[in-house]
C-alpha cells in the first residue's frame, strides 16, 4: 500500500482486502493506529513482533504458485474514485517478467534496480525480473525521488535501471541540463504510467541520450500492454520517427491488442477507438467486484478504458482515457492533443484539459496551465498559438493559469480535482 496515502484511504484497503497483518514503517504506526480495522494486526517494523518473525527458520525452498494463484492484490490508484483491487496472478508476473526480458531490457547481475517511484506500483512490479537475474536492489537514502541523488547514485552505483513516471523524467533532465549531466551510469529508464509529451523525450533523448523505454500497462495488466524500444526512441532517420516517438510501441510478445469501436468492432488503422489487451498478463479480475470485473473483462479481452489508435505497422499511440474525451457540439475533442499543442509554447510548464458543460455545445475545453519558471501567460497569447497548430473548434474556450497541477502520489495529474474546481466555481 503507498505509504503516502492518507491513514482513512490505508484503512479502507486494509478492510476492502480482508488483511489481518500490516507491517507498517515506525513513522506511520501511530498515525494508523486509530483507524485500523477490527482484527488487523498492525506491526511496527521496529518492534518486537516484527523482530520476531525475522527469527523463523528459512523455508525450505520457493512455495510453490500454479499460474492462477494470486499473488499480487494490486489496488488501483484511486484518480476515479475509490480504488480497485486488482487480483494479479503468479501467471500474471511471469508473463510481466518473462517479457521485460525480450521487449524492455536485459538485466544482470552486475545491474542496480533503483527504487525512487512508489513501490506499491510500478517499480515495485518491477523487483521480479531483477531478483530473477541476481540484480542489486537500492532505495534512495531519502525515500523518493530526488533528481541530483538520482544522478549522484547512477555515478557510483553505476548500470542503475529504474522505473519512473514522465513528470519524474521531465525532473531528472531539467536537474541533468543545469548540472551539465548526460545520466552517467544509467542504464535505462523505464518509463509509463501517464502521458509522455513529445517535446519532453525529444528534450531527454537530446541532453541523456538512448536510455529510454517506455511502456504501457495498467495495474489490470501489470506493466505489460505495449513497450516503445530504446533503439525507436533515439532513432531520428526514420520518416515517421516523430509519429513513432509519441506512440507507447507495439504490443509487448505476450500480448495481443486492439482498437474497437463502442460495440466492439475492430477500427482500421488510424482510427480513434477504446483499446482491448488480450494475454496471459491481464488480472485475473477485481477483488470482491463481480460486477466491476464483467465490466472490464468482456469477451476474452480486457477493455482498457484508454482511447487510441494503431498505424499500420502496429504502433499504439494513447489519446485519452475515455471519460476524459470531450465531445463538444458532437465533435470528439481529445485533450491530449491540445496539451501537447501548449506545451509547444515556449512559456508553458505543464498544462491539463479537461471538459466543462456549456449550455449550447453539451461541453466546452478548458486549459489549466502552469508557466515556466520566470514566465508571464496570457490567454490570448495561447489561444493565438493553438489556432496556429490545431483546428479551431479544438482550442480551450478558457485558460486557468495556475501554480502546479494536482497530482497523486504517482505523479498523475489528478484531473477530477480540477473538475471538482470547476464545480465549485459553478
Amino acid at each position: 500500500v503507498n505509504a503516502k496515502l492518507h491513514p482513512r484511504e490505508c484503512a479502507w484497503i486494509m478492510e476492502n482486502s480482508e488483511a489481518r497483518i500490516v507491517i507498517v514503517s515506525s513513522d506511520l504506526a501511530d498515525e494508523l493506529r486509530p483507524v485500523v480495522p477490527s482484527g488487523v494486526d498492525l506491526v511496527r517494523i521496529d518492534g518486537a513482533d516484527f523482530a520476531t518473525m525475522k527469527q523463523a527458520q528459512p523455508l525450505a525452498g520457493p512455495t510453490p504458485l500454479g499460474a492462477d494463484d494470486m499473488l499480487w492484490l494490486f489496488y488501483t490508484s484511486g484518480t476515479t474514485g475509490r480504488p480497485k483491487g486488482v487480483m494479479i496472478t503468479a501467471g500474471n508476473v511471469m508473463a510481466t517478467a518473462l517479457t521485460y526480458f525480450v521487449d524492455v531490457d536485459e538485466v544482470t547481475p552486475r545491474d542496480a534496480a533503483l527504487y525512487a517511484a512508489p513501490l506499491s506500483h510500478g517499480a515495485g512490479l518491477y523487483n521480479f525480473m531483477h531478483v530473477m537475474r541476481g540484480a542489486r536492489h537500492v532505495v534512495p537514502e531519502s525515500g523518493g525521488f530526488e533528481p541530483q541523488e538520482i544522478l549522484d547514485l547512477a555515478k557510483a552505483l553505476r548500470n542503475v535501471h529504474m522505473f519512473a513516471a514522465p513528470t519524474m523524467v521531465r525532473r531528472l533532465v531539467e536537474r541533468a541540463r543545469a548540472v551539465g549531466s548526460n545520466g552517467d551510469g544509467i542504464k535505462t529508464i523505464v518509463y509509463g504510467g501517464g502521458p509522455m509529451y513529445l517535446a519532453d523525450i525529444v528534450e531527454a533523448v537530446d541532453v541523456m541520450g538512448p536510455r529510454f523505454v517506455q511502456i504501457y500497462g495498467q495495474g489490470e495488466s501489470p506493466m505489460c500492454i505495449t513497450a516503445l524500444s530504446r533503439k525507436t526512441i533515439a532513432d531520428r532517420s526514420h520518416p515517421r520517427w516523430r509519429e513513432r516517438l509519441a506512440s507507447v510501441g507495439l504490443a509487448q510478445s505476450c500480448m495481443r491488442m486492439k482498437v474497437v469501436d463502442a460495440a466492439g468492432n475492430e477500427l482500421p488503422p488510424g482510427e480513434i477507438g477504446e483499446i482491448l489487451a488480450q494475454g496471459p498478463a491481464v488480472m485475473a479480475g477485481y477483488w470482491r467486484n463481480a460486477q466491476a470485473s464483467a465490466d472490464t473483462l468482456k469477451g476474452g479481452w480486457l477493455w482498457t478504458g484508454d482511447m487510441g489508435a494503431m498505424d499500420a505497422d502496429g504502433y499504439l499511440t494513447l489519446h485519452d482515457r475515455s471519460k476524459d474525451v470531450v465531445i463538444s457540439g458532437g465533435s470528439n475533442i481529445y485533450p491530449r492533443e491540445v496539451e501537447e499543442a501548449l506545451l509547444t509554447h515556449a512559456a508553458v510548464q505543464e498544462v491539463a484539459c479537461i471538459g466543462r458543460k456549456h449550455e449550447d455545445w453539451g461541453e466546452e475545453l478548458v486549459a489549466f496551465v502552469v508557466p515556466a519558471s520566470g514566465q508571464m501567460i496570457e490567454a490570448g497569447a495561447l489561444d493565438a498559438h493553438c489556432l496556429d497548430i490545431i483546428a479551431r473548434f479544438k482550442r480551450p474556450k478558457a485558460y486557468y493559469i495556475v501554480e502546479e497541477l494536482p497530482k497523486n502520489n504517482y505523479g498523475k495529474v489528478l484531473k477530477t480535482e480540477l473538475r471538482a474546481r470547476l464545480a465549485e466555481q459553478g
